[in-house]
């Protein structure tokens, strides 16, 4: 009978959509059946604090995330609000309930032999000035982890080939260098001969486009998304997943956390650390395929 009250208060006084009161509908009626099932004479009167924290770790062990559980709470406080305000109940056992955190989406990446395979000699490369320049972004990305706005922001001046490293600018105009190995020097050099031969550039920009002009976000994105799609079929295929390519790899080989860190110019280690949860991803995906007990 309250939970009807609730609903009609919800759909006659605060107008909310019918798929709304059908959703709050269902965690009060889940909510009811499970204190019922505990104890049939619990009533939403005389239940407390105690059962509606079971509720949501029940709800949570059986594979509920986070958002879910924490709609389902919102529909047992409004209700409970509802409820009080109408002398429906006595006290409110929900209001100092805090729902459980929404779990942070771990980074997308491309794995090592998929990033192997697509800067290969053998995937179609050719010695056109576009194929170079992609295949040169692709390679900037994933041999130094730099982002989006730092790649399209370099100057040739950037560049030292002496000391093997880039000097980049990234947020709020913290300057970092970052190293590279032979493999990106040789592409690096290669890819402005060309362009030196084939464009007039406008500006110092390192990576330019075929009138001279300075690379655009849009245009690196697409040459991105087309080149990782001939080796991976996430849905996500970015600057920044090649960014997460790069944090992962250097994780996996052993590289310190405080190292991946100044590379990746994050202020703080806690922004880091979550490319330790991806590794360790990977380590129970591999236990769970060589274990015979797994």
């Amino acid at each position: 009978m309250m939970i009807k009250q609730f609903l009609n208060y919800l759909s006659h006084e605060r107008n909310k959509s019918p798929q709304t009161v059908k959703s709050y509908e269902e965690g009060l009626t889940a909510f009811q059946a499970y204190f019922k099932a505990l104890d049939n004479h619990l009533s939403w009167e005389s239940v407390d604090a105690d059962v509606i924290r079971c509720w949501m770790e029940s709800l949570m062990e059986k594979g509920n995330i986070a958002t879910s559980v924490n709609q389902r709470l919102s529909a047992v406080r409004s209700f409970y609000r509802f409820a009080l305000k109408r002398g429906l109940v006595q006290r409110d056992p929900a209001h100092l309930i805090k729902g459980p955190k929404k779990e942070k989406p771990l980074p997308m990446f491309v794995r090592e032999s998929e990033m192997d395979r697509l800067l290969d000699d053998e995937m179609g490369w050719d010695g056109s000035f576009d194929s170079v320049r992609a295949r040169t972004i692709i390679m900037t990305f994933y041999a130094t982890g730099m982002r989006l706005s730092e790649l399209i922001g370099l100057n040739d001046a950037a560049l030292d080939f002496v000391e093997k490293q880039i000097k980049v600018t990234g947020k709020r105009n913290k300057q970092r260098l970052i190293p590279f190995g032979q493999e990106l020097e040789r592409q690096l050099r290669f890819y402005i001969t060309l362009r030196d031969e084939n464009v007039s550039r406008t500006d110092d920009a390192l990576f330019v486009g075929n009138r001279g002009q300075r690379v655009n976000a849009s245009m690196v994105r697409d040459i991105v998304v087309a080149n990782l799609s001939k080796v991976t079929t996430m849905k996500k295929r970015s600057p920044h997943v090649l960014r997460h390519s790069f944090a992962t790899a250097m994780l996996n080989n052993e590289a310190g956390l405080e190292s991946v860190k100044k590379l990746l110019g994050h202020s703080s280690l806690e922004t880091t650390q979550i490319y330790t949860h991806t590794t360790f991803e990977q380590l129970k995906e591999v236990y769970k395929n060589a274990h015979p007990r797994a």
